[in-house]
C-alpha cells in the first residue's frame, strides 16, 4: 500500500521516480504498469514520504541516558545543566554526526532542530537532513539582562552560515524563561534578518509549551515550583504578575502573528488553550514528542484535544537525553498504545506532512505527489490489516 499523504492510501500503488534527483513522475493505483518497458520494483509493507521530526535537541546527543527518568521537568533541566559540558568536545561532536546519521537511516527528511550553541553547525552543513535551525534564547524574566543574554544568543545566530538545505530564526525558549524585553528583542531581530537574508519568507516561530503544572501555576497565581527552583539559579521572577492564565496566554500576546507558530510539547494544554491559539494564528503548529513526555514525566498531552479542535499536530523527538532513540516511528508506536483513539491515517500526516508544513518545507517534502522530493520510507513488520505494532521497523527507499 502506499499512503501519499495527500489523498487515500493506494493499495498496490505505484510510486514512479526520476532516477538521479528523486522527484515523483507518477502516483499510480492499482497493478497497471504505465511504464511497461520498465521491471517494478516490489515491496511488502507500506511506502510512506520521509518523515519530519519537528522537534530536536541534536546537540544533547552526547547525553544519552545522562539523565534520570520520571523525574519531572525541573529535575530534568538541573540534570541537563550539571551533564552537558561533562564530554569533549571531539566526543561531542562525535555524539552529533552519529545522532544525524542515525535520523538519516530512520527515514527522517528534515528537523526542526533547538541550538543553544554552535555544536551542529559544522555537521549540519554536510548533512542529508534539511535543517530548520531554532537558536533559543532565555534570560529567565531577569529584564535587566535581556540586552546582554540576547547579545550572546545572537552571536549563536551569526554564526550558521547560509546553506541551500538551512533556516534559521531566533526563538523564545519557553513562556516561563523569556521576559516581555527579551521578546522584543527576538522579535525586531528576527524580523530585520526575513526582510534582509529571506526575502520575506513567513518564519516559523518555536516555543516550549505547557511542559507541568508548575508551568501554568507561575501565570495563574504564581504559587510554583518554579519560583525556588530559579530563585537557587538567582532568578527571583519579580518582573512576572501573574494574571490567573494558563501559561500559553502570555506567549500570545509576544509572538508575531504574521509568522507560522510551533508550539512543542503541549502536556498540559486544553481545548481553550488550542482555541484561543488557533483564533489568535490560523498558522499554528502543535509539536508532540511523545517518548520525550514519558521519559521526563510519565505523561500524555491528551490527543483528544487535538482532534476536537482540528489542530495541525506534529511529531518531534526531543533529545537523546530525554529520550532512548530519535525515530519518528517510535514516536508513532507510542501514540498508537497509548492512545489508540487517534487513527493510524492522522499520526502519518502528523509525522509526514504536517511536520513539513510546520516548518515550511511543504512545497517538497511531506506527501507523495507528482513534483516533489519527499523520499520514500517503507514500514515493515505490519499486522494483517496494515497497522502499525510494536514490531512494525523502517527503512529508508529514497
Amino acid at each position: 500500500v502506499v499512503h501519499t499523504i495527500a489523498g487515500a492510501a493506494l493499495q498496490g500503488g505505484i510510486v514512479v521516480l526520476e532516477n538521479k534527483s528523486g522527484e515523483i513522475l507518477e502516483v499510480w493505483a492499482g497493478e497497471e504498469n504505465p511504464y511497461a518497458d520498465f521491471e517494478l520494483e516490489r515491496y511488502a509493507g507500506a511506502i510512506v514520504p520521509n518523515f519530519v521530526n519537528a522537534h530536536c535537541h541534536l546537540e544533547l546527543s552526547h547525553m544519552l541516558a545522562a539523565v534520570p527518568t520520571g523525574t519531572g521537568l525541573l529535575p530534568f533541566i538541573k540534570g541537563v545543566v550539571q551533564g552537558r559540558n561533562t564530554k569533549t568536545r571531539e566526543e561531542i561532536l562525535a555524539a552529533i554526526e552519529s545522532a544525524d546519521a542515525g535520523m538519516w537511516a530512520a527515514g527522517i527528511a528534515a528537523v526542526g532542530d533547538i541550538c543553544n550553541v554552535v555544536d551542529t553547525f559544522a555537521s549540519k552543513q554536510k548533512s542529508h537532513i534539511a535543517y530548520y535551525n531554532f537558536v533559543e534564547c532565555f534570560d529567565f524574566w531577569q529584564t535587566s539582562h535581556a540586552g546582554a543574554e540576547f547579545d550572546k544568543y545572537n552571536s549563536v545566530f551569526a554564526e550558521l552560515a547560509p546553506a541551500a538545505h538551512q533556516r534559521k530564526v531566533l526563538v523564545p525558549h519557553a513562556p516561563y524563561s523569556v521576559s516581555p524585553a527579551l521578546f522584543a528583542l527576538i522579535n525586531a531581530e528576527n524580523a530585520r534578518h526575513k526582510e534582509q537574508s529571506e526575502g520575506g519568507k513567513k518564519q516559523t516561530i518555536s516555543i516550549h509549551n505547557q511542559e507541568t503544572e508548575a508551568e501554568n501555576r507561575l501565570f495563574l497565581d504564581k504559587k510554583s515550583d518554579f519560583v525556588p527552583f530559579f530563585g537557587a539559579f538567582g532568578f527571583d521572577y519579580a518582573d512576572l504578575r501573574a494574571e490567573g492564565r494558563t501559561a500559553i496566554h502570555y506567549a500570545l500576546e509576544q509572538l508575531p502573528r504574521s509568522e507560522r507558530w510551533l508550539f512543542v510539547h503541549n502536556t498540559l494544554t486544553t481545548k481553550q488553550d488550542i482555541e484561543a491559539a488557533q483564533a489568535a494564528n490560523a498558522d499554528t503548529y502543535w509539536a508532540t514528542c511523545p517518548n520525550a513526555n514519558l521519559y521526563i514525566e510519565n505523561r500524555l498531552p491528551r490527543y483528544e484535544n487535538f482532534l476536537q479542535t482540528g489542530a495541525k499536530v506534529c511529531i518531534g523527538t526531543d533529545s537523546l537525553t530525554s529520550n532512548w532513540q530519535l525515530c519518528i516511528l517510535e514516536e508513532l508506536k507510542t501514540i498508537l498504545r497509548y492512545q489508540s483513539d487517534v487513527p493510524q491515517a492522522e499520526v502519518l500526516r502528523w509525522a509526514t506532512f504536517n511536520g513539513a508544513a510546520a516548518l515550511g518545507m511543504e512545497g517538497q517534502l511531506g506527501s507523495i505527489e507528482r513534483g516533489k522530493r519527499c523520499g520514500l520510507n517503507l514500514l515493515e513488520n505490519l499486522d494483517a490489516a496494515g497497522g502499525i505494532t510494536q514490531k512494525s521497523s523502517v527503512r529508508r527507499l529514497i
